[in-house]
C-alpha cells in the first residue's frame, strides 16, 4: 500500500515533533491487511518538498508491505529526480523468480 496520505507524523518523520491521531488510523487500516511501514533503503529524506520557504519540507508518501516479505524489499526515495513536482519518487524491489508454469 502507498501513497500521498498528506499526514504528517513523528513516527516516521524525527523533524517532525506531534502525533497525529490520522497516523492511529492509517496504522490500524495496515495492521488490519497485515502490513508494517517500510523503511527507506537510505536515511529517511523529504517526500515532499514546498516551494513555499515558510513552510518546511515533510515526509508524507509512504509505502507499507508486507513484513518479511522475501519478494518485496524496501523502497527508496529519489529527491535527485523530483524535477518540476514537488514530490521525490519512491520505488519498490520486487524480486521475480522464474517458476515453470505448467500448460496444456
Amino acid at each position: 500500500m502507498a501513497g500521498g496520505f498528506n499526514i504528517r507524523d513523528s513516527s516516521w518523520n524525527p523533524s517532525f515533533s506531534f502525533h497525529s491521531i490520522y497516523n492511529d488510523l492509517l496504522t490500524d487500516i495496515a495492521d488490519f491487511l497485515d502490513l508494517i511501514l517500510s523503511n527507506p533503503t537510505i536515511n529517511q529524506v523529504p517526500t515532499r518538498y514546498s516551494d513555499n520557504i515558510n513552510d518546511v519540507n515533510s515526509i508524507i508518501n509512504l509505502i507499507f508491505l508486507k513484513p518479511n516479505s522475501l519478494k518485496i524489499d524496501n523502497h527508496t526515495i529519489y529527491p535527485e529526480l523530483q524535477y518540476s513536482s514537488d514530490y521525490a519518487p519512491l520505488t519498490v524491489n520486487i524480486s521475480i523468480i522464474e517458476e515453470l508454469i505448467p500448460d496444456k
